[in-house]
């Protein structure tokens, strides 16, 4: 039988990504998944945490069409410039981890891969080694040619996507127009639809003030911004609730009825969802034409070699692109 194949990026080398990667590789997967990263760094770091894992080499040439065994991992060699010591951060290490993510989008679009899953990355150390760097989603987003993404994290019972991501607080009003918010509903419309298989999307959308504006008195944003951008796609048959007050939206009234929330800002809704799921969340990356989904945490540098900690939110990310792309077909 033929697996659907996916990619796995390991990240930051000095952090807790390669230990996920061999940790995970404990237990056997339902499909064939490929560690993109150094076959060196993998061993060295299995003798630190003390686990035996079987490194099997596989290249573009002859990817596997069959999951790996339990305590297994097949590993496409990606070369470091310079060696990893577990929690401390190498510049010279930076080109690396592009060139594996590199190799993991583009394996997505030429059809090697049905999707790909990436532990976490450190920006400051790839920006300091002088390349612009702001993040697996921009630089995902350049490498398939796509002017707009969306970033939506997820757990159990619970998604929240974003309007807006990584702004200061100050500029979040300006940034959220029309067009905007029109984008980034449509996109998440879509893919609830394609990625997710929800034929028919119940999204509850947040205002962006305190009492979702207060009919005008807490700002106008909500009157003058979102509603008419919603009563818009209403017109169309979305089927969109809001904007709602964000303080009284997380309630289990409202969210046993939706499919996803939409939130205006950062955090206004990644908290909620953090402390619901935190450990067993993961964040999706939408409107791309490939599949790709991430752990919700970061590189835990002081963690690396260490082995105390939790892969959960690797298996949730996961599980949830074997699931996308069962959907995706």
């Amino acid at each position: 039988m033929k697996h659907q194949r996916f990619a796995l990026t390991p990240g930051e080398p000095a952090g807790i990504g390669p230990d996920l990667c061999l940790l995970l590789a404990e237990h056997a997967q339902p499909h064939p998944l490929i560690a993109i990263t150094s076959r060196d760094l993998l061993v060295e770091r299995a003798a630190q945490l003390g686990v035996a894992v079987t490194l099997l080499p596989v290249s573009p040439a002859a990817f596997p069409d069959a999951p790996a065994p339990a305590g297994s991992l097949y590993v496409w060699d990606t070369p470091l410039a310079s060696r990893v010591v577990a929690g401390q951060l190498d510049k010279r290490n930076a080109a690396f981890v592009l060139q594996t993510l590199t190799r993991a989008g583009q394996g997505c679009l030429d059809g090697h891969f049905a999707g790909m899953i990436t532990a976490p990355v450190h920006k400051g150390v790839i920006n300091e080694s002088g390349i612009a760097f702001s993040g697996h989603t921009e630089f995902l987003a350049e490498l398939t040619h796509t002017t707009q993404v969306v970033m939506m994290l997820a757990t159990r019972g619970l998604r929240v996507a974003l309007v807006t991501t990584h702004l200061p607080l100050r500029a979040v009003a300006d940034a959220i127009t029309a067009e905007r918010l029109e984008r980034v509903t449509r996109i998440l419309h879509a893919d609830l639809q394609s990625k997710f298989g929800i034929a028919q999307p119940r999204i509850l959308v947040c205002g962006l003030n305190p009492h979702a504006g207060e009919g005008g008195h807490l700002g106008s944003e909500e009157i003058d911004i979102i509603e008419p951008t919603l009563a818009h796609l209403r017109s169309e048959g979305m089927d969109l609730r809001g904007p709602l007050p964000a303080d009284t939206l997380f309630t289990p009234k409202y969210l046993e009825h939706c499919d996803a929330v939409l939130a205006m800002y950062h955090d206004q809704g990644l908290p909620v969802l953090k402390y619901k799921g935190f450990g067993a969340a993961l964040n999706v990356t939408l409107g791309l034409p490939i599949i790709r989904t991430s752990v919700d945490h970061g590189t835990a540098l002081d963690l690396a070699g260490t082995g105390r900690i939790d892969t959960g939110s690797l298996q949730v990310a996961l599980e949830t692109a074997y699931q996308m792309a069962e959907t995706h077909l």
